[in-house]
């Protein structure tokens, strides 16, 4: 199959699952293969349910190479001419799933760009980090008009640690409202129609000694009210760390696509596609692993995985309550019982994580083809006889 044929596959699959749903379509690119300065590179873009936070699939992937002297001639080329098209052209692709309640695109500083916000489909919300303190259609600049609007409440944040940083609670201060944009020169092809966006600027002004303070400026066009509705547009910019997981499944605790040594690009690609598309379902079983019901086997699985699973399960179960799947036979949650047993999770000690769940999908996957291989050669054999 062909990288297309590959993700119109996926597409159709996370598109059963959107239907009805506040669908975020989050978008990012990672490094796949490096080289000096450029490289290979995969934009992506997954589903997530706005309101559960559930995975619903893959939507888009594009392939990437870059070079050394792109960026020193991206003011003399077309916009469609430039790699940073691909965030326009995974909006439009956004813009085809049917049947959605609505479909935000999210997505970081990198799309700060006036060509999205003028040219997206106008069925599709944006939500994207600001980069650039753009010119305002009536004068002045976008962090100045911010910085001077009144604070219109706070809100508190839990800072979970990191390497080098405990965790600590942050003060926020938030400020909202609309501005008209002003459109850039340069050859974007855009016209010269400002353009109306809602900003949302989250910022702790008095960080503890030493630690950087946390700023989210965030432009979108959908509507915010009041200090709740602007605080439910950080919960959605929130989830893009959701295709981060899949790229880190991707990568070098999962399936270690930086160490392929394939040389070409088409079987390469195939395989790095494959990969992304099985690093979205194991995001999706693990959304899934505490049995919240929300999603059906069928989201991640073949209807015919069914007996596999239920044989794999009744020989996993454990005697106490703990080692038992608690989950309807249906549903993805059971599946992801089964894959994270499968991974080496014993039941206890708390929660299977990413690279439990995709060990034992890798499982899942090899003893499915050693029971088909199996059924073949019974099938052979009783035609020999």
């Amino acid at each position: 199959m062909t990288p297309d044929e590959m993700i119109a596959t996926a597409f159709a699959r996370t598109q059963a699952a959107c239907v009805g749903r506040d669908v975020l379509a989050i978008q990012d690119t990672t490094v796949t293969r490096s080289a000096g300065g450029g490289g290979s590179y995969l934009h992506a873009m997954i589903a997530v349910d706005a309101e559960s936070g559930a995975t619903l699939g893959a939507l888009d992937a594009e392939f990437l190479e870059r070079t050394k002297g792109r960026r020193e001639s991206r003011h003399i080329r077309t916009f469609e001419d430039r790699d940073s098209a691909r965030w326009l052209e995974a909006t439009r692709r956004a813009g085809r799933i049917d049947g959605a309640a609505r479909v935000t695109v999210v997505a970081d500083r990198e799309a700060d760009m006036f060509a999205l916000f003028a040219q997206r489909p106008a069925h599709v919300d944006l939500l994207v980090r600001a980069r650039h303190d753009r010119a305002l259609a009536d004068g002045g600049k976008l962090a100045a008009r911010i910085a001077s609007g009144p604070r219109l409440g706070y809100a508190a944040l839990d800072l979970p640690a990191q390497p080098g940083r405990p965790g600590r609670a942050a003060q926020l201060s938030v400020r909202f409202g609309r501005l008209r944009l002003r459109a850039p020169g340069g050859g974007c092809g855009t016209g010269t129609a400002p353009v109306t966006m809602t900003y949302v600027d989250l910022c702790e002004e008095t960080p503890p000694a030493g630690a950087s303070p946390v700023h989210w400026r965030l432009l979108t066009t959908l509507a915010v009210e009041t200090v709740e509705d602007a605080l439910d547009i950080a919960a959605r910019y929130a989830r893009r760390w959701q295709i981060e997981e899949v790229f880190r499944t991707m990568k070098r605790k999962g399936f270690d696509i930086e160490a392929l040594a394939i040389r070409d690009d088409a079987p390469r690609n195939r395989l790095v596609l494959a990969c992304f598309i099985a690093a979205t379902i194991v995001m999706q079983m693990t959304a899934e692993r505490d049995g919240p019901g929300i999603r059906p086997l069928t989201d991640a699985f073949d209807p015919q995985d069914r007996p596999l699973l239920a044989a794999l399960c009744r020989d996993l179960e454990g005697k106490t309550e703990r080692q038992k799947n608690p989950h309807a036979p249906d549903t993805l949650a059971f599946a992801t019982w089964v894959c994270a047993r499968l991974g080496g999770w014993t039941g206890y000690y708390g929660k299977p994580g990413p690279i439990v769940i995709l060990r034992g999908w890798i499982e899942f996957q090899t003893l499915k083809q050693g029971a088909r291989l199996a059924q073949t050669m019974i099938q052979e054999t009783r035609q020999d006889v």
